[in-house]
């Protein structure tokens, strides 16, 4: 919980890049439920964060840049001399995969270019080629493919998103000079990459520290544990009681030693919240299953299309299904589900009632709504 900035009450001074930083970087997604993940994730450390705060930081400030970890991302700008390298690996993997399956060649990708060199910052709604399979879920226009190709690969770069709409303007415009240009090995990004990995994590396997970034191999990983003498190795406990080997940094001790007590808030999570998205680490650390189900049809669902984890402490109690409805100025609870072994006496009811409240004024809607299912399941705890 420490080092995923959930141990203390999401309560005091903000400042909303420290927080990135210390999380490394705050993973980006379009739905919006409720309040979309980058800003729901940055509320859940701290209460007194608002929507408007992460737009600042990206277009104003510069003092963040999207681009890919595992998923579309904000990072930290002064992570990018590190970054570079990942820039050259998406790239190579769009060439090799071919995923950009009619991407405009060289000459019309240059084209593209020199138009936002010229007229300054653009949108793909500024350009008007149309997808050759639009019918298909995920098809794009060859100009979105082609915009979407020099992000990845570092020519351009999001300088500010309108509605959500990704901006382009190349990446001399958006990333510091002196960042930009620095010259860092790809051996010493690697070992900067696994080392930052661990120490957000606290304490990991080889196959986690790979997936937190995923922007190095499992052998590059490997190769850096082997050359590193100063980890830890550790044995951690799991959920179900078993014990298993895990590497930590060389201060484990003195982080332990300092740990203090968790906080009881209830904290209503995001399913795109760091501590979430590594599902198996999840399952082992806290027992507690759980999947994405947006895009799970709605027969096959086992709980909801967008159901949010509720974590107590170090526990997680339960999951519900919200959905924020601005028109009618209200937050919805569809479903909510105890976990198995978990009552609710009324002390917990009081806590989730004051948690929907601070979400439901987050976004701005002023009651909260049950409905008749949510009410029947949190009628039978």
């Amino acid at each position: 919980m420490t080092s995923q900035g959930l141990a203390r009450a999401p309560t005091g001074p903000l400042n909303a890049l420290a927080i990135i930083r210390k999380l490394g970087f705050v993973q980006l997604d379009t739905i919006q439920v409720v309040s979309r993940a980058h800003h729901h994730i940055l509320w859940s450390r701290n209460q007194n964060y608002r929507e408007p705060m992460l737009d600042k930081l990206l277009a104003r400030d510069r003092s963040i840049f999207e681009h890919f970890t595992h998923d579309a991302s904000v990072l930290p700008m002064e992570f990018l001399p590190m970054w570079q390298r990942q820039f050259r690996r998406k790239r190579e993997q769009l060439d090799k995969a071919g995923w950009f399956k009619g991407l405009p060649d060289i000459e019309a990708r240059a084209a593209i270019k020199a138009r936002i060199a010229a007229e300054g910052a653009l949108s793909t709604k500024a350009f008007e080629t149309r997808a050759a399979n639009s019918g298909q879920m995920w098809a794009r226009p060859p100009h979105k493919l082609a915009l979407d190709y020099m992000w990845y690969s570092g020519e351009l770069a999001t300088c500010h998103r309108m509605n959500f709409t990704k901006v382009y303007d190349l990446a001399e415009r958006v990333f510091p000079a002196h960042l930009r240009e620095a010259c860092v090995s790809d051996r010493a990004q690697i070992d900067w990459l696994c080392s930052e990995a661990l120490d957000r994590l606290g304490f990991a396997s080889p196959g986690e520290i790979q997936r937190f970034w995923d922007a190095a191999s499992r052998t590059e990983v490997l190769d850096w544990i082997d050359r590193t003498e100063s980890l830890h190795p550790v044995e951690i406990e799991t959920a179900d009681g078993q014990w298993i080997k895990a590497l930590g940094p060389s201060d484990i001790e003195q982080r332990i030693a300092a740990l203090a007590a968790v906080t009881s808030r209830l904290r209503i999570l995001n399913p795109f919240d760091p501590l979430i998205r590594d599902r198996d680490r999840l399952n082992r650390l806290f027992g507690f299953e759980y999947r994405n189900e947006m895009f799970v049809p709605a027969a096959q669902r086992n709980w909801g299309y967008y159901v949010f984890p509720i974590l107590e402490g170090h526990r997680f109690v339960g999951r519900i299904e919200l959905k924020g409805n601005r028109r009618d100025s209200s937050l919805n609870v569809l479903n909510f589900w105890p976990e198995d072994g978990v009552r609710w006496p009324s002390k917990r009811r009081v806590k989730l009632a004051a948690e929907l409240a601070r979400l439901a004024a987050f976004i701005g809607v002023e009651q909260v709504s049950w409905g008749s299912q949510a009410i029947a399941n949190s009628d039978r705890r």
